[in-house]
């Protein structure tokens, strides 16, 4: 398929900051990795993309438009199956419907509204199950831009044989720092991590937004291993003003796939080293 050259149609376009462009182009290098490594294992692949937002970003005043993730999945020349987008704000699931019908008419695309803990029963119902030999997988972005997707509708959702990629970006600066999220927030941040306890353990002598926030994901990406799942995750940086920290994490998690060799992929299409920095 050629590249599509996506441009200001008169509906909502979400404006960016120059970071989120090579985010989504780390998630095009998991999704494309995740599918080529299970080339000829399974019989059906699935995107899900549970904050799919209107499908377009800009860069300044519209000069610079580029695909999100769900329309970045889209227009891949991979051999996904099903593409469901999940989106909370029905202004922006309608036209991301309007999107997805002008510029990929022939795909298989299923809309949902509503929050992700809301709609469990409708991905139980879109989303197909493994059945003795014949096998899916289900690749599950989950990039709100918060903390607002409770733990509980992870584990939910890795009941129904999802694999989750996690790119931990909220905001996180001077005014909305650590002392606000383990305050004002701490119940949001409390289903974030899937318990009380481990907010407690999150705010123990906490000095500085980095801290929190490399303590938060050692918190989650534990609770995520108690739960079965396979983990690997990546460092990358990260130059904003909304989230003032030197780097954020992206996470890969599976309970049925191997998740260090799809990041092996990863690292070698990128060619970078990274250097991880420890919790």
């Amino acid at each position: 398929m050629a590249e599509i050259k996506f441009t200001d149609d008169g509906f909502s376009i979400t404006a960016a900051e120059p970071w989120i462009k090579e985010k989504v182009a780390i998630v095009r290098q998991y999704l494309s990795s995740f599918v080529l490594n299970l080339h000829g294992r399974i019989d059906e692949l699935v995107f899900v993309d549970l904050s799919a937002g209107n499908g377009l970003y800009s860069l300044g005043a519209k000069k610079e438009i580029f695909a999100a993730s769900s329309l970045m999945a889209l227009s891949l020349d991979l051999p996904i199956n099903r593409y469901i987008f999940c989106e909370a704000d029905n202004e922006q699931s309608g036209v991301l419907k309007i999107r997805t019908n002008k510029y990929f008419r022939g795909k298989n695309v299923i809309h949902l509204e509503g929050k992700p803990e809301e709609l469990i029963d409708k991905l139980q119902l879109y989303v197909p199950q493994s059945k003795g030999n014949y096998k899916v997988a289900v690749f599950c972005l989950c990039d709100p831009f918060s903390l607002d997707i409770p733990f509980n509708t992870i584990s939910k959702l890795n009941d129904l044989g999802f694999s989750f990629l996690i790119p931990f970006t909220f905001v996180l600066n001077d005014h909305l720092n650590y002392k606000f999220y383990t305050q004002e927030q701490r119940e949001k941040v409390s289903r974030f991590l899937g318990g009380f306890k481990d907010i407690e353990r999150l705010e123990k002598d906490l000095t500085s937004n980095t801290v929190f926030y490399k303590r938060l994901i050692h918190i989650f990406e534990n609770n995520m291993l108690a739960l079965g799942l396979n983990a690997a995750t990546s460092v990358h940086k990260i130059d904003s003003g909304l989230m003032e920290v030197p780097m954020y994490y992206t996470g890969l998690f599976s309970k049925q796939f191997a998740t260090k060799a799809i990041l092996q992929d990863v690292e070698a299409a990128r060619n970078v080293q990274f250097d991880l920095f420890k919790i």
